[in-house]
């Protein structure tokens, strides 16, 4: 039993390192924080057991109810945009169980892992102590809220697609700060990050991607007869 369970171990070990050199090397991604991260988080603890096996593979995973851990790739990519610092304070929007946080978790001084499913926010607790993520603040509640009491925020991130973003979490992020966001058109979408100056805030689009749209980012569609 004992020698099976380190051959199941190293399988993700291994696993790990081919996600890295086949789907975010390629991707253009190079910065050593990132790749270190994204190497050392095990990311088949963060996915439902019965997701296990497909934890790395290329695309988007499923955590249930319509929500996805987004592909390495894309992930990787958003990161790589936002150039996170050892000084910032990210706000992780929809962290589901806790696998992004984790991750930013390695190049930012805090952050603070937003989710509105209750059970997801409590095993992503869990999992995230486990880990010794003890910069990660976890936070239940409505996702297009934010969570203004711990910010304002250097940088924000959004783990789905969204079709707008509201001003409840565009007010949460500090001037000179930048957010990703994955903004969908039906099938099609593309990340795209945004900057926040002299309380203004302007988006360039950074690369394609997409992911099921979040709860409550949704555009209010008119009625048609």
């Amino acid at each position: 039993m004992e020698s099976k369970s380190i051959d199941v171990v190293t399988d993700f070990i291994a696993r790990r390192t081919m996600m890295v050199d086949t789907q975010v090397r390629p991707s253009d991604v190079t910065k050593f924080p990132i790749i270190e991260a994204m190497l050392s988080i095990q990311r088949e603890y963060f996915v439902p057991a019965s997701q296990r096996e497909a934890s790395y593979m290329d695309g988007n995973v499923s955590l249930g109810e319509g929500r996805v851990l987004l592909e390495p790739r894309t992930f990787a990519k958003m990161l790589d945009a936002l150039d996170i610092g050892i000084d910032d304070l990210v706000l992780d929007v929809g962290s589901g169980l806790g696998y992004s946080s984790s991750v930013i978790a390695h190049m930012a001084q805090a952050v603070v892992a937003l989710e509105e499913d209750d059970k997801m926010a409590h095993e992503a607790q869990e999992v995230l102590t486990a880990v010794g993520a003890d910069n990660v603040i976890t936070h239940f509640g409505p996702l297009v809220m934010g969570a203004a009491e711990l910010g304002p925020y250097d940088v924000i991130i959004v783990q789905g697609g969204v079709e707008i973003i509201p001003m409840s979490l565009t007010d949460q992020l500090k001037d000179g700060g930048r957010m990703v966001c994955l903004f969908m058109d039906g099938v099609v979408g593309e990340a795209r990050i945004g900057y926040k100056l002299g309380g203004r805030f302007s988006w360039r689009r950074a690369f394609n991607a997409s992911a099921p749209v979040l709860n409550g980012f949704e555009r209010i569609r008119s009625f048609q007869l």
